[in-house]
């Protein structure tokens, strides 16, 4: 996959559990996973606001793009 989630890196930096980012967010932990595993096909932008918010962060910093040529 091209685009990198890069979530566990925020977390430990905020020294954050999954489970609290999931109550802040306000989304299932299953369906965080997903997303954090690199397994989403998808994302709301409000879940991305939601994820933002809780950790201090830019969509940049969530969303990585790397070329796999």
């Amino acid at each position: 996959m091209a685009i990198l989630i890069n979530i566990d890196m925020l977390l430990a930096k905020w020294k954050m559990s999954v489970t609290e980012l999931s109550e802040r967010v306000g989304i299932t932990m299953a369906n965080l996973s997903v997303l954090k595993n690199g397994k989403a096909k998808a994302i709301r932008f409000l879940t991305l606001e939601g994820i933002c918010k809780a950790l201090d962060c830019q969509p940049r910093d969530i969303l990585e793009y790397r070329n796999e040529d």
